[in-house]
């Protein structure tokens, strides 16, 4: 339905959590330091009862609101649902680093406003709010990768923001080109008119929208900024950054190219192809060598864009590309932020060889740690296996079958670097530096992983619920 909605009772999570950014603000105010916890229980509750409000919308038909610009769908759903469950796992890793700090309550804000942006961006069906949701989730990032105030912390965030800026700039001069190409900003609107403009001129807007999202999805050749962000900004905040924004920037790219370029002649499915390739390649082979456990990760990221770009790149040929992308965004956000929560559970194990002895040290930390990094390679039965197994047969159902083969070569690559963490985590003896342990993040930690092998093992009704059709 396209009809004028202004409702906003249909974007409930996103009111709540925007509410809850505001007072928890307000709250953090008059709040002495030794309560400021209290900010993160507030944005806990709005991320629940966003859960919950999300659940009851998917439940109803697909509709648009505000007069067609936002979405809600099975998309908007499941990003609403993954991006908020994140949210409420990065306020409780952040709980034991920051409490008490003198920006306490600062930390949870930045969090839940950059969740809003990503939220936003997932919804968009509009190239105004595309713009205004990447502005919304990049700029409380920023300030969060520099939230330390140190050296490093200073670096990534300068990295971080010359780049996000330089590809924003490139993002908006891509809407402006497309505005010019199909006289609107709706992608109903330019579905229709996209087709009989210069195929130029919407490549040209096409790329520009790309690399944008690109950036914030943290893939080739946006991917510059990961690396150095990740290591540079405390553990929270690096599962933070490599988590939330890529689900909003492939969300919105999905539903880009599906509800405004499905009908162009561009061969915008190679170039996300080729791209797909790029980035998994370049991030398994740049992680080989790396032993900060962060950095090591931050390449990884960029590898987990490669795969979850495949289905994306076959909208329109094989009907399980929205369930393989969409289950493989919540399995990689659970994974991902497990593997981050064993890394805030050892704040001072940096370097591979700081986990040595964990095993017999902390059994359970050790686990959930081989548990999540298999999981990101893919091993049965974790939640991403079943993810790469939608994504890799959605891809030779859609024609591209030698992209399949690229990314099941970068799958066994990347058991390389994945078991030079492990090796030393199963050994014996060590500096000591896993010794110190954050229990509550450890526990966190222990949750996640469980909940990896369960969704893995009972996929199945869930790729069931994730096949609805597009709004608008």
């Amino acid at each position: 339905m396209n009809e004028m909605n202004e409702n906003p009772l249909d974007l409930l999570p996103e009111v709540f959590l925007g509410a809850s950014a505001v007072a928890g603000l307000l709250l953090g105010s008059w709040l002495p330091r030794h309560r400021q916890w209290l900010v993160a229980v507030l944005g806990a509750a709005a991320c629940a009862v966003g859960i919950a409000a999300a659940g009851v919308a998917a439940a109803g038909d697909p509709m648009t609101a505000f007069d067609g610009a936002f979405a809600i769908d099975s998309v908007t759903s499941t990003a609403r649902i993954v991006v908020l469950g994140g949210t409420l796992l990065v306020l409780a890793l952040g709980l034991t680093p920051f409490r008490r700090a003198a920006r306490e309550t600062e930390f949870y804000v930045l969090v839940q406003l950059t969740a809003l942006g990503t939220l936003m961006l997932a919804g968009a069906q509009n190239l105004l709010l595309l713009a205004a949701a990447y502005l919304l989730a990049s700029v409380p990032s920023y300030a969060l990768a520099g939230f330390r105030k140190d050296g490093p912390g200073t670096e990534a965030a300068l990295k971080y923001y010359v780049v996000g800026a330089l590809l924003g700039v490139v993002l908006l001069a891509g809407i402006t080109v497309l505005y010019a190409a199909g006289r609107s900003t709706a992608y109903p609107l330019l579905r229709e008119a996209l087709p009989g403009a210069p195929d130029t001129v919407v490549a040209v807007g096409l790329v520009g929208v790309l690399a944008g999202l690109l950036f914030k999805a943290g893939g080739v050749p946006g991917h510059f900024w990961v690396p150095d962000a990740v290591q540079g900004s405390s553990p929270p905040v690096a599962a933070l950054l490599t988590t939330l924004p890529k689900i909003g920037a492939l969300a919105a790219l999905y539903r880009l190219v599906a509800a405004a370029f499905a009908d162009t002649g561009l061969p915008w499915p190679e170039l996300v192809a080729v791209l797909a390739a790029l980035s998994m390649t370049l991030g398994n082979f740049a992680a080989f060598f790396q032993t900060d456990v962060k950095r090591l990760l931050a390449y990884s990221t960029i590898s987990q864009v490669g795969y979850l770009l495949m289905p994306i790149a076959v909208i329109g040929r094989s009907q399980q590309a929205q369930t393989a992308l969409l289950f493989y965004l919540a399995a990689y956000a659970l994974t991902n932020l497990g593997a981050f929560a064993v890394v805030c559970a050892l704040p001072h194990a940096r370097s591979l060889d700081d986990y040595r002895g964990l095993l017999r040290r902390h059994p359970a930390l050790a686990l959930s740690l081989i548990v999540s990094l298999l999981g990101l390679l893919g091993t049965p039965p974790t939640a991403v296996f079943l993810g790469k197994l939608e994504v890799f047969t959605a891809a030779v159902d859609g024609g591209f079958a030698w992209l399949a083969v690229v990314a099941a070569v970068n799958t066994v690559a990347s058991l390389f670097y994945y078991l030079r963490w492990i090796r030393p985590a199963v050994s014996d003896g060590g500096a000591g530096a896993s010794r110190a342990v954050a229990r509550p993040n450890a526990v966190l930690a222990c949750a996640m992983a469980v909940a990896s092998v369960i969704l893995g093992i009972a996929g199945g009704p869930v790729l069931d619920l994730l096949s609805g059709p597009l709004a608008g």
